[in-house]
């Protein structure tokens, strides 16, 4: 009887599932509350500027410290602009990369490769920066930016695009950084979530006929659209705020331009840039309202982007 009651489990007392809730619940809270913080005080740091040009600030492209003259509409369009390159870029080739490493690599090759892959998301953003401003604008000065502005320099609409001298930095050379920069991190959560479809799904569509293609398109990625999309919305989180890689290669100019080839701004490069050398109430308020821009950019990005995974969601539970 005394070896029963021996093997039998001790419940813990009731005082510990009451401490570990309240503590769980603190830390979360905790979270949010940082969030909050980071919101007020960036709302705080923007009084003068707000008070100032009210939205006006937004939609206006000026720059003037010495008169005291902001606008935040060069800014916000570099960093639309130079994360929607990145995005074109990056997801087509991590969808490559992804694929490769889980339905065509020889395994002898699964290892190195994707180990490679991860470690391009090791390298300091600055490294990335200095490479691109010495390595990649050179050669897109020499080589590509010519190029494509014989090809396309004369098309109607697409012309706008490239025109202009061929600079070698500017914001086509700050896309492609940013789409280097997030090709790992899309690249292995859609290699994760690919590599999580039952084999019994894919060999019964490959016993049916299917090409490897079409397993990709009609098994892989409805049962994973789910991880895809969060994985692209990772990298788009990481274009939008990138800071040193694209101050290196944007050019940092105040103006607007609709060329890809001219030198732009972005939020986090003017932050980075001008941050130390603000003199003045309103200056320092122009730049604290350029962060709580970025903040509320990126907030609408994630928030956009969970709405459309619900709807996904529950799309998937009405068909079922």
């Amino acid at each position: 009887m005394s070896e029963i009651q021996g093997r039998q489990r001790v419940r813990p007392a009731p005082w510990k599932d009451t401490a570990f809730e309240w503590l769980t619940r603190f830390f979360a809270l905790l979270v949010f509350s940082l969030l909050v913080g980071i919101l007020l005080s960036l709302v705080a740091g923007s009084g003068p500027t707000l008070q100032k040009y009210g939205l006006s600030f937004i939609w206006s492209g000026a720059w003037d410290p010495v008169k005291e003259d902001f606008g935040a509409l060069i800014p916000i369009y570099g960093t639309l602009m130079t994360s929607l390159i990145a995005m074109l870029i990056g997801v087509p080739v991590s969808f490559g990369i992804a694929l490769f490493l889980t339905e065509l690599s020889p395994p002898w090759l699964k290892r190195p490769l994707g180990t490679a892959i991860e470690l391009l998301a090791a390298i300091p953003s600055i490294i990335y920066g200095m490479w691109g401003l010495f390595v990649l604008a050179p050669l897109l000065q020499t080589y590509v930016q010519p190029l494509l502005i014989s090809a396309f320099g004369d098309v109607p609409l697409a012309g706008a695009l490239f025109e202009g001298p061929p600079l070698g930095i500017g914001m086509l050379t700050a896309g492609l950084i940013l789409s280097i920069m997030v090709i790992p991190f899309i690249a292995a959560v859609m290699r994760d979530v690919f590599e999580i479809v039952p084999p019994m799904l894919k060999e019964s569509a490959y016993g049916l006929g299917a090409t490897t293609w079409e397993v990709v398109w009609r098994v892989v990625l409805p049962y994973t659209k789910v991880g895809v999309i969060g994985g692209i919305m990772l990298g788009l989180g990481r274009a939008l705020g990138e800071t040193m890689a694209v101050t290196f290669v944007i050019g940092n100019a105040h103006r607007l331009s609709a060329s890809l080839m001219a030198p732009g701004n972005s939020i986090a490069s003017a932050l980075a840039n001008e941050f130390t050398e603000a003199v003045g109430d309103v200056y320092y308020s122009a730049l604290i309202e350029l962060g709580l821009i970025l903040f509320l950019i990126t907030t609408v990005v994630l928030g956009l982007s969970k709405l459309l995974l619900m709807r996904l969601v529950r799309g998937e539970g009405t068909r079922t």
